[in-house]
């Protein structure tokens, strides 16, 4: 619902002359002031860049948690799910050296970045539930490791062997196979995020329950792993997991993450809901580090597991680590419908809050404007979510005439919706912004006559790129709150 009123003239002639513009841009009648338009949130969740659910199609297995899926099931019934999570080990995708099955990854992907969503990938290199995560064609080439016993650390024979993650063989191999990955997806628009996961169990970056790196020498390779990645993605959002300092150590700098920092990497944190309460999760406060910057990534334990545990309670600690962390993506770490049916309230409180929620809370327009001649536009925006918009985007005033043709397309790239900033739930901060614009100035060609007025938030250029919640849209993320008249000069 849209709520209409006419501005008094003083007050637009006020806000005119605060640009520069003068008043005889509205130098008209009292009938010809202005339409201000005070939009409700719809409440609907958005599906937008760097934010959103992350559907784990493979979950380190294979069969978890995409295998029951037919392959025309991309779950458009999931609210907010924005991107398909692929986490597999290295040997499943080259099985023998410089032999590849990029399948395993683009058949699921090309399912969900045909519906316009996206990709986010880890490639492990230890695993507890099978021998080789690392091809064991690497150790045949002569790299060094340990056979482990879960759990317990490292025995003469196992069934599950974790390489040597400092040795000169086993990394060279794997920068070859990272090169190549790259070729494929780094600067990928359809890739969200790659996580470093090529050191520890499972990537999340410990090996208490595997090879037991000592401590003094985890740092030095953790570094060398870093910079693996971010030599071979400098297009791409990288992420590391908060274990790489210490699964269970709290507070905001550790030389690890402090280091990842500074190269441009972001946190995810895989270890939400593994513990009962008080201990749900331990680096919310390193988080604080990365959210103003980079978008953060939460991974709930796997539901029935956790609830088992008793860990998930009424999942209302779920929602309080989106706003803990400012987490910018939360997961689906399950069968996934089973995860939605049981817990559809939940997520639809989740989805007003993670990532950014860009609301237009007034615009007021002039009711007519001349054709060549500048006029104003101000609106009011908040950020509804608990994380930045990280790659910002520009308000755009759209005019369609009844056929819907582009008849103007106005764009403000002086106000950035990255500098909108987030708050408390039901708090957030307000920002008003004037922007000046003109109709058929010079060209194209513009008649006079009533045309209907959408609003977009996107490109530079007015490109739509940002989903709104507001009632209106048109199928390209324009949203229509009104009209206005375009006269003769």
């Amino acid at each position: 619902m849209m709520m209409l009123k006419c501005f008094n003239r003083a007050v637009l002639a006020a806000a005119i002359l605060s640009l520069g513009l003068g008043t005889s841009i509205f130098a008209a009648s009292p009938e010809e002031a202005s339409v201000t338009v005070r939009p409700e949130d719809t409440g609907k969740a958005l599906v937008n860049p760097d934010m959103g659910w992350t559907m784990h199609f493979y979950s380190n297995m294979p069969q978890n948690y995409g295998s029951k899926l037919e392959p025309s099931d991309t779950l458009d019934d999931f609210p907010g799910l924005s991107t398909v999570y692929l986490r597999v080990p290295w040997a499943f995708l080259e099985p023998e050296e410089g032999r590849f099955n990029w399948a395993l990854l683009d058949t699921p992907a090309q399912r969900w970045i045909g519906k316009g969503k996206r990709v986010a990938l880890r490639i492990t290199c230890s695993e507890n539930w099978m021998a080789f995560a690392t091809p064991e064609w690497v150790r045949q080439a002569g790299a060094k490791g340990y056979f482990y016993a879960f759990g317990k650390g490292r025995v003469e024979k196992s069934g599950t062997w974790d390489p040597d993650f400092a040795d000169a063989i086993f990394l060279a191999k794997l920068e070859k196979f990272l090169a190549a990955m790259a070729a494929r997806y780094d600067g990928n628009p359809n890739v969200a995020f790659i996580d470093i996961g090529s050191y520890g169990m499972w990537g999340e970056g410990h090996t208490m329950m595997s090879s037991q790196v000592p401590d003094a020498e985890a740092l030095t390779v953790i570094k060398k792993h870093i910079d693996l990645h971010v030599r071979h993605f400098p297009h791409t959002q990288l992420c590391i997991s908060d274990d790489v300092a210490g699964h269970d150590k709290p507070g905001r700098h550790f030389p690890e993450t402090d280091y990842a920092i500074a190269k441009g990497v972001t946190l995810r944190d895989d270890s939400i809901l593994v513990q009962p309460p008080p201990r749900s999760w331990y680096h919310a406060e390193m988080a604080q580090e990365f959210w103003p910057k980079w978008p953060v990534i939460l991974e709930h334990e796997h539901y029935g597991g956790s609830k088992q545990r008793g860990a998930w309670g009424d999942g209302s600690l779920l929602l309080k680590a989106v706003e803990d962390y400012h987490a910018s993506y939360m997961s689906i770490h399950w069968w996934p419908q089973q995860e939605l049916e049981e817990n559809r309230a939940l997520i639809d409180r989740i989805n007003r809050r993670v990532g950014y929620r860009l609301q237009l809370r007034e615009i007021a327009w002039p009711r007519a404007v001349g054709i060549g001649q500048p006029f104003v536009v101000r609106s009011l925006w908040a950020n509804a979510g608990v994380a930045p918009c990280y790659h910002g985007g520009f308000m755009a005033l759209t005019l369609k005439d009844e056929a819907g043709g582009l008849v103007s397309v106005l764009a403000d790239d002086q106000f950035d919706v990255r500098d909108l900033a987030p708050g408390q739930s039901g708090a957030a901060p307000m920002r008003t912004n004037d922007s000046r614009f003109v109709v058929g100035q010079i060209a194209p060609t513009t008649k006079p006559g009533q045309y209907a007025v959408f609003l977009s938030v996107g490109q530079r250029d007015g490109t739509p790129r940002i989903a709104l919640p507001l009632a209106g849209e048109d199928g390209q993320r324009r949203y229509r709150l009104g009209q206005i008249e375009v006269r003769e000069k």
